[in-house]
């Protein structure tokens, strides 16, 4: 069992537009986070949000602190946010076993000492995508199944972005302190998501692409709206987004993305709308 962490820190508008494409990719793009009996955690400055991926397989895998939070476990002064991207496993909080399936959440309030994570079958192991943030009081942890999110249906056929958004993890399903998860899934023929894009500078966003198939891609887009920069991503990779960047994308193929957010407020709907006939 391996529990390893990198940190990743806040970068400027002006000095992102500086950054050549490998720049660009080594400050927000986020590769390797679904490794087989790994928890792989990265820890931004933005906002202080940890995104992870869990992927049991031989054996149980535990939830341990690591050095940026300087607790003395993840969860004293943090909640998590977890939706399974792979097959069936659980999740055991404090001794209480939670069983997810394929797409299914569960939140995870503060305070709770001991996360394990669990695949039911080792041939076919669990997924768990995980996203943290720092939480003021003490919440109960909550199952969400697909039928208990909030769906919303959006876009069309005509501008290639109809798409399915599953409101997973957030104040109208279950009461959370900051963090906030949703699942996007673009339909057969529709490739653009978030478009006509936007921003919210009183949050910051991390978008997760999975289901994008074999041989193809995703390009996501970031930056200011008048200086917006690319880049390409492959199947189970994640993009930090800053709070004055939008963040949109297009794929070679429709796809699913887990939107994850944190930040000043808990309103979905606070964003500032940008046209595409402006973007540049």
């Amino acid at each position: 069992m391996k529990n390893q962490f990198q940190v990743r820190y806040a970068n400027s508008p002006n000095e992102t537009k500086g950054l050549t494409t490998e720049g660009l990719r080594k400050e927000f793009l986020i590769q390797k986070l679904m490794e087989n009996d790994t928890i792989n955690l990265v820890y931004t400055h933005f906002d202080r949000y940890i995104v992870g991926g869990a992927v049991p397989v031989n054996s149980d895998l535990k939830l341990t602190t690591i050095a940026p939070i300087k607790s003395d476990y993840f969860l004293e002064r943090r909640e998590i946010g977890i939706i399974n991207v792979g097959e069936s496993g659980s999740v055991t909080v404090d001794g209480k076993k939670y069983n997810l399936a394929y797409k299914e959440a569960l939140y995870i309030g503060r305070g709770n000492k001991e996360v394990v994570f669990s695949s039911d079958n080792v041939d076919a192991p669990a997924k768990f995508y995980l996203n943290s943030t720092p939480a003021h009081k003490v919440l109960p942890s909550k199952k969400i199944s697909q039928d208990e999110a909030e769906i919303v249906e959006m876009g069309s056929m005509e501008t290639a972005n109809a798409r399915t958004i599953r409101k997973l993890i957030v104040n109208s399903v279950v009461e959370t302190c900051q963090v906030q998860m949703g699942m996007t899934e673009l339909k057969t023929g529709s490739v653009w998501n978030t478009m006509p894009a936007h921003v919210h500078d009183r949050r910051m966003e991390v978008y997760f692409y999975f289901e994008v198939p074999q041989d193809q891609a995703v390009c996501h887009f970031m930056g200011e709206p008048q200086e917006t920069r690319h880049i390409w991503m492959a199947n189970n990779e994640a993009v930090i987004s800053p709070p004055w960047s939008i963040h949109s994308g297009s794929g070679t193929s429709n796809y699913t993305f887990i939107w994850g957010m944190a930040g000043e407020n808990l309103d979905y709907g606070d964003m500032d709308h940008c046209k595409v006939t402006e973007l540049k």
